[in-house]
């Protein structure tokens, strides 16, 4: 049976759902990401269709809200999040909220995995790490890399600002990589909850039973709503998913001075030892933790050890915890 895995870490929760020993769908919430979906927040309209909104930092929002004159207060309802893309980003995206609506964050990570029905277990900072367990640490390397290894071949899957691209890769039976990539594309996409526009690129399918074939095993294996196209003489194939915030792979890949610190307080939460604790990373890094510190409170009361971040810039990736 599935189960989901929480955990609420320092400046990041994240959740996996596990069946049978593997992560078949991971998500992760940052406290730096701006109001989520469903929050209910004031606003001034500050120029045609878009908003100051009440919130840390006065985020910028869209709306479409014709004949409203600038400068008024409004309350509003966040649709989709902010994303982040490669060179540019997106303001988050509001509506006029219903009459009476009050101010809310909406529902946070804990409360969206529950949501689903699934089982929740909330893990403990110490004690078996049974997210690392299922392989949480392996899931962001290929989602950092693009990198998607199958039986029989490997996806190369790409972040682009027009959709996410996912490629094929492998030798032998065309048919046969089709069907283990088709698969394994769709494992991608539900993984790393992926939302808009996604492209595939098949092997070439001449025979249009083989292509057909393909189109039934996307419809059997990702879960509704979507849209597609069928497989065309080329071997492309573009689903279409609704976007509501920021797909595991925007954020690892576009954010990785926040990938690495959340991976590095993670790691230094579970260090064993005596005596300060001493976290030595890149000087992003160091630079973006030292920017929180209430994320050095929370894990000197964490670890009962004094905590200190050393930057070093010959250090690689998220850095270390001794």
């Amino acid at each position: 049976m599935a189960e989901w895995l929480y955990e609420a870490g320092i400046g990041e929760a994240r959740a996996a759902l596990v069946e049978d020993g593997h992560i078949v769908e991971a998500r992760i919430e940052r406290e730096c990401e701006g109001p989520r979906v469903g929050a209910i927040l004031t606003a001034r309209l500050v120029e045609p269709g878009r908003l100051a909104l009440d919130a840390p930092g006065e985020p910028v929002a869209t709306i479409a809200a014709p004949g409203v004159p600038l400068g008024s207060r409004l309350t509003v309802e966040i649709i989709r999040m902010a994303l982040r893309e490669r060179g540019r980003d997106k303001p988050a995206r509001a509506r006029l909220a219903d009459d009476g609506a009050r101010p809310s964050a909406g529902p946070d990570l804990r409360a969206r995995i529950a949501a689903t029905g699934a089982p929740v277990a909330d893990l403990p900072a110490t004690g078996p790490d049974r997210l690392e367990e299922a392989g949480w640490s392996e899931l962001i390397d290929r989602v950092r890399t693009g990198y998607w290894p199958f039986a029989g071949g490997a996806l190369w899957v790409d972040a682009t600002p027009a959709m996410l691209l996912i490629d094929i890769d492998g030798e032998g039976d065309a048919f046969a990589l089709a069907k283990g990539g088709a698969a394994a594309a769709v494992h991608v996409v539900r993984c790393c909850d992926v939302g808009g526009a996604i492209g595939i690129d098949f092997p070439s399918l001449p025979g249009r039973a083989e292509r057909q074939a393909i189109d039934g095993l996307i419809d059997a294996l990702l879960p509704q709503p979507f849209e597609r196209t069928a497989v065309n003489g080329f071997g492309f194939l573009q689903i279409v998913r609704r976007r509501e915030r920021p797909s595991l792979i925007e954020q690892v890949r576009f954010d990785p001075v926040a990938t690495d610190a959340a991976l590095l307080l993670r790691q230094a939460g579970r260090a064993v030892g005596t005596g300060a604790l001493q976290l030595v990373t890149r000087p992003a890094v160091a630079e973006w933790i030292g920017a929180h510190p209430h994320w050095i409170d929370a894990l000197q009361k964490q670890s009962g050890r004094a905590v200190a971040v050393v930057a070093d810039a010959q250090v690689k990736g998220a850095g270390h915890a001794q």
